[in-house]
This record gives structure tokens, sequence and C-alpha cells, in this order.
């Protein structure tokens, strides 16, 4: 099938890797899985935590293993289809109706994954060699449950929530893999759309897509922005425009977002429309952003094309993100459950940030 690299087409098409050499950052955030809540006595003062010996989740040790794996069977994809193309280069021996069909593929792109499979697995094993930063006296955020994590990509592991006391907002340590709901050209009936068509679900029970009373999914028309793609949905949306308007969500490609399973919200009170700060620990950088989708229930850590770029990061939703070091700060009760202009989310997660402490925070809980 044809490979598009956020919406732009390659040099050919490729044949989909196998289960064996799935990417770490997994593309199937559609397939809910098993993931629970272990709660945490909210009781613990700071002379407390400094005498713990739990550590903050952002510098919790990595297995490097499945890394180590996914870059082998990129390595291993190059060397296939280079030399797929080095054969399809020679003459024919044979008449053209007589050679067998060569699959096309895209180098380029091939290469891009195993640069990046390559990074992320120097990234970790630098993430477990970092000196630990001490929390100081004025932190005051306490650990108050633990998302259990399980996936076919990785290993199982548990992602904990901390809190400051006195404050709703939340934050946490995890990956980010990138998506593209919501935007008008995340999706196409010839999966050439950003991301993987499989993500959005399948037929009858679609997840990602906008459908009409039988269960089938609109197709955008000659006026709308993508025709022939899918209407590509986001739980936040517009309710004053028709389901199968594209500019009803919230466009992954152009707005900041974060994602978080629905399962969280109970244990946090955060809502769709909720603002957060989302920062990359391994480059500085960060953004504002605001809580548009929900995604299943065995992974958290996931983001918006335009966040992961925001944030320095390969933003390809087939391939892109980070399996480490981003951080997420949320604050519940922050939005009002619908769309915000990108001016409105600067503004409004820039100053609750502050509020709730700015850097200085982050640096006294020896998170930067």
């Amino acid at each position: 099938m044809a490979v598009f690299v956020n919406g732009q087409k390659g040099v050919g098409a490729v044949e989909q890797p196998s289960d064996s050499e799935a990417f770490a950052s997994s593309r199937t955030k559609r397939q809910s899985k098993h993931a629970f809540f272990i709660p945490v006595a909210f009781t613990q003062s700071s002379q407390d935590l400094l005498q713990s010996q739990t550590q903050m989740p952002a510098f919790s040790r990595m297995d490097c293993t499945y890394l180590g794996n996914a870059l082998r069977a990129a390595e291993q994809r190059v060397d296939r289809d280079e030399h797929i193309v080095t054969t399809n280069s020679q003459p024919a021996a044979a008449s053209i109706t007589d050679a067998p069909k060569v699959p096309a593929v895209d180098l380029q792109y091939d290469f891009k994954v195993l640069e990046h499979d390559k990074a992320e697995l120097d990234k970790c094993v630098a993430w477990n060699e970092r000196e630990k930063p001490v929390r100081t006296k004025d932190c005051s955020s306490s650990e108050f449950f633990e998302f259990h994590v399980t996936h076919d990509d990785g290993p199982a592991h548990d992602v904990q929530i901390w809190r400051q006391e006195e404050s709703s907002a939340f934050f946490f340590e995890s990956s980010l893999s990138v998506d593209a709901d919501g935007a008008p050209n995340a999706y196409h009936p010839d999966n050439l759309g950003l991301d993987d068509l499989a993500n959005a679900g399948a037929p009858r029970s679609w997840s990602g897509l906008a459908i009409d009373k039988n269960g089938d999914p609109f197709v955008q028309g000659p006026d709308e922005p993508f025709p022939g793609y899918y209407v590509s949905v986001t739980d936040l949306s517009d309710r004053t425009k028709a389901t199968n308007d594209p500019t009803r969500y919230v466009n992954a490609s152009r707005i900041p977002y974060i994602v978080l399973p629905e399962e969280i919200e109970p244990q946090t009170g955060a809502r769709p429309g909720d603002l957060a700060e989302v920062f990359n620990l391994q480059n500085g950088k960060s953004s504002p952003a605001i809580f548009a989708d929900t995604g299943p229930a065995d992974r958290i850590g996931e983001g918006s094309v335009a966040l992961a770029e925001r944030l320095g990061l390969w933003s390809d939703a087939r391939s892109g993100g980070t399996t480490r070091g981003i951080l997420y700060l949320v604050f519940p009760g922050s939005g009002n459950g619908s769309p915000t202009p990108i001016e409105e989310i600067n503004a409004g997660a820039e100053k609750l940030f502050q509020a709730w402490g700015g850097t200085n925070q982050l640096i006294a809980c020896g998170i930067r």
C-alpha cells in the first residue's frame, strides 16, 4: 500500500511490518487491553517523601531490551528493501508479463524509521545512566495512584501519577505516541492517511471516525478539506457543527493536544477541554496543550501531531514519538468542555502553570 508521511506520498508502497517488527511507540492506540489503578494514600508529607525510596517517575529505569529488538527489525527491513530495489533495478531476463511482481518500497522512510529506532535506544541507555536529581523540602507533591500499562510493544510497567497537596493538578512522566485523530487527512479508505486506518477501528466498530446511522463512516466531499478522506473524530468537539463536518473536531495537525485513558478521568477529575503543560525532559522544550481525546485502557502517554512538533519529536503518526521523558502536567476543571482557540490554550495553560509553581516547582521536585 502507498506510504504517506504527514500527508505526503512516499516513493512507493511498503509492506506492513509483522508483529515482531512493530516499532516501540505502537500505533494500536484503539485496541484496549487490561489496565487498572493502584490507589496510594494521599497523606505523605514532604519529609516523608524525602525519606521514601520511591523515585519520581521521570527518573525511573527503563527496560531497553524491546528497543534493541525494534532496531534489529528495522535493520532487517532496510536490508530486505535494499535487496528488493537492487533486484528490481537489474535487466529483466524475462518479459514484463512473465516477471513476478516485486513490491515497491520506500527506502527513505525505512531509513527514517531506522534512524528513529536507533535514537530511541540510545536515549533509553542514556536515560538509565543519568544522575537522578533530588527533591528539596519545597516539594510537596505526593503519589496518589499508579496506572498499570500493558501492551505488546514494551514491558508492562506502572506509571506513577503525582499531585501537589492542596492542588487538583496532577503530573506523570511517560512516552508520547503521536495521534492524528481530528486531522481531516488522518484516515483514508485506502490507508493513505497520516495514521494507519487500523487505529480508527474496523467496519461496524469504528472508534476514530464519524459514522452515519448505519455505522458507515462519512467520506469528505469535493468542497471539504480532504475529499475522499474519512472524517476523523476526537472526543472534544464543537457540538454546534454537524457530525460529518471535519471542522467539528480538534485538528491534530494544528492543535497541541493530549490523550488520556478514559479510566483516569474519575480518579483525577480531568475532562476533555481541560488544559495542560507538557515538557520534553530530554531537550528542554515545552508546550501548552488541551485534553482533546480519550484513549484505550492499556496505555498512557499520547499527544497530537502538533504537540510532537512543538516538543521537537518526529511527528509521524505511524512511527514517530518517543518512549520516555515526556512530563504531562494536567489542570482538571480548567476547561469548558469545548474546543479552545490556540491563543487561549497558550495563555490559559501558561497562567495555570505559573500559579502551580512554574519552573521553580519542577526544580524543587527534582523534575528539571
